[in-house]
């Protein structure tokens, strides 16, 4: 099944749902410490987690703070994890387009040598692209 841009659009074509990954996948797990970071509506934080679940890009896992009712924490998925180089070349897009002078909210570093980590396009056989020169986009419809 070929999915178009739209498609993913869809799931992820809004600030509150790359915010909900990105707040996730840097170890925010509950519903009230992911509104409180994102600022989400309480209906609109519902909605997107019922979303990105139903997409497979989160799953929930029960938790129980005693005296309390047993709720559910989110943790991304593989397929949530894949979208992270996504949002490393959005922040590295709006530092190098909107944010000019100011430090980026988020630095991706690499957890073996401290080394900021960016986004490239890279073809399968192994060489980067720059996408000013070398690159072919092909239209399959």
């Amino acid at each position: 099944m070929e999915h178009c841009i739209a498609d993913v659009l869809e799931v992820v074509g809004d600030r509150w749902a790359l915010l909900i990954v990105r707040e996730t996948a840097l170890g925010l797990r509950r519903f009230d410490q992911l509104q409180a970071s994102t600022g989400a509506p309480r209906q609109v934080l519902t909605d997107r987690l019922h979303r990105l679940t139903a997409a497979g890009l989160l799953e929930t896992r029960p938790y129980r703070v005693p005296g309390q009712r047993t709720r559910n924490e989110y943790v991304l998925t593989d397929a949530g994890i894949d979208l992270l180089p996504v949002l490393s070349a959005l922040s590295d897009w709006g530092e190098r387009h909107l944010a000019e002078g100011t430090l980026p909210e988020i630095v991706y570093r690499h957890s073996s040598c401290g080394g900021r980590v960016t986004a490239t396009l890279q073809c399968e056989c192994g060489e980067q692209i720059d996408p000013h020169g070398r690159l072919i986009a092909e239209v399959r419809r």
